[in-house]
């Protein structure tokens, strides 16, 4: 064990305060997996162009983060109390805790840890599925932004017209 592991382990903590540690992580889990719910009914929405079914989900992800957020406070004052630095993150566990860790703490942590694992796949699937339909739906999102639709250029070289360009206009360039 190295010597700044020993410095940052305090007196054995009481078991109720593990309890309370391994509450705080669960708690964190359960948020964890609501929002990868969210994102799944989010990429279905997406899916099936459900526009109010994708603000829904943007409404509810901000609301979770809003109670994930809270939970980690939680969390960081648990720490604080048993004499950790408040940002000691799940992976220090082990080292703050050595023998002390409980079965059911060390189980928690991993359960939190896979489900952080997922909830970051899915999010980056959402990212990709996202820019895809920005892509592919421009026209949708120009109709959902009150935008007119754009127009192609009639030719090489020609010079398309933007949302500020009158349709009668004509462009003039001058050449030497």
């Amino acid at each position: 064990m190295s010597p700044s592991s020993n410095a940052a382990r305090t007196s054995s903590p009481s078991p109720a305060a593990i309890d309370a540690l391994a509450d705080a992580l669960s708690a964190e889990r359960k948020l964890i997996g609501e929002l990868t719910e969210i994102m799944l009914r989010q990429r279905s929405a997406v899916g099936a162009d459900d526009l109010q079914g994708v603000d829904d989900s943007v409404f509810a992800t901000h609301r979770l983060l809003l109670t994930l957020g809270e939970a980690r406070k939680r969390r960081r004052g648990i720490n604080t109390l048993l004499g950790w630095r408040e940002d000691a993150g799940v992976k220090q566990l082990e080292e703050l805790l050595g023998d002390a860790m409980s079965p059911r703490l060390r189980s928690e942590r991993d359960e939190l840890q896979s489900a952080a694992r997922h909830l970051s796949r899915e999010i980056e699937i959402n990212r990709r599925v996202l820019r895809e339909a920005l892509v592919n739906n421009e026209g949708l999102v120009r109709a959902m932004c009150g935008a007119p639709a754009a127009p192609a250029p009639s030719g090489y070289g020609a010079a398309a017209q933007t949302a500020y360009t009158r349709p009668d206009a004509i462009a003039i360039t001058r050449t030497a």
